[in-house]
């Protein structure tokens, strides 16, 4: 009885309780920007809204079906081809600190990286506050397992009655080599175990991504450089296994693209933001594959069927 109860407890949306800002650098563009987070109505969602930006569509849905590139970061783009990128540290933010709704004001095309974690986010969401909403979280149920592939890079959606992840990454640098790491997504475990990991890149690929318009705004205090084997940060690794560990938070950002928390197990071995997206469009392609559940009338995966199909209809 206590698990069932646990299962059936009641998990409401929730917005901000107070607007507040940032200022920071596009870690791309290496434009200064200012953003603002403010709270939402239930139902909203995560949206950006470029505040820059006259006579188009100003706002972009925080969803799957509005990405436009993941090449090196997460692009969403409108309609109007209006775009933000490098939104996935943030959405990880959302994401871990359970937050569904919120706005997110900014006047340039490219959040800010900050120290290359989702660290300073989840420090501003706390200053903000959190407050409940009158409105049930709704969930995808993975109901069916789902794998996309690219060479040797695999990406998995299973059932499960939450949300974990199990990722796997192999570099050939000594100073990464084969890493893995699993968790059990939930506000402390991803406070403690995965917001504070930072970005990585390589030192040989400095130059080339600067000749092509990239990597503007990166330095060695937002991002960990990696020489050959060595680490050059002076401060080294926050952790170390930090380079699987930022994996999984840019895991947790896109997949929070879904719309909403996932009830699913991720696994993945050298997965990266292309992959997400992929895994993302290929569950929703499948109806069979998810529902949409409201968090208030969640039952275990084992419930019989005609359960679990009137609670899908009634969400």
């Amino acid at each position: 009885m206590e698990e069932l109860s646990r299962l059936t407890a009641s998990s409401w949306q929730r917005t901000l309780k107070s607007s507040i800002r940032c200022n920071g650098v596009g870690l791309h563009t290496g434009d200064k920007v200012t953003m603002e987070l403010h709270p939402a109505a239930a139902d909203t969602g995560i949206l950006f809204r470029r505040t820059d930006v006259t006579n188009a569509v100003r706002e972009i849905p925080a969803r799957y079906d509005h990405v436009g590139s993941t090449n090196l970061c997460t692009t969403l783009i409108n309609e109007d081809g209006v775009s933000v990128s490098t939104i996935e540290h943030l959405m990880a933010a959302f994401a871990g600190c359970e937050i569904d709704n919120v706005v997110v004001a900014i006047n340039g095309p490219e959040i800010p990286i900050m120290d290359g974690s989702a660290e300073p986010f989840v420090f501003l969401i706390e200053c903000a506050g959190t407050i409940e909403q009158d409105e049930p979280r709704r969930a995808i149920q993975v109901l069916h397992p789902v794998t996309v592939r690219d060479g040797k890079s695999v990406a998995t959606l299973e059932p499960a009655d939450a949300f974990s992840i199990d990722l796997g990454i192999d570099f050939e640098s000594m100073a990464i080599g084969r890493q893995n790491f699993s968790m059990d997504m939930s506000p402390d475990t991803f406070k403690t175990d995965i917001s504070r990991a930072r970005t990585f890149g390589f030192l040989h690929e400095v130059e080339a991504l600067r000749n092509a318009g990239l990597g503007q705004g990166g330095t060695l205090e937002n991002v960990v450089v990696v020489d050959g084997d060595e680490v050059m940060n002076v401060d080294g690794l926050r952790f170390d296994n930090e380079f699987v560990r930022h994996k999984v938070l840019d895991c947790v950002g896109d997949m929070y693209l879904a719309g909403g928390p996932i009830l699913g197990r991720f696994g993945g071995v050298r997965s990266g933001h292309a992959l997400h997206h992929k895994l993302l469009e290929a569950l929703f392609a499948q109806d069979a594959a998810w529902t949409t559940i409201s968090m208030d009338r969640r039952v275990p995966l084992g419930a019989p069927n005609w359960q679990t199909e009137a609670i899908a209809a009634t969400a």
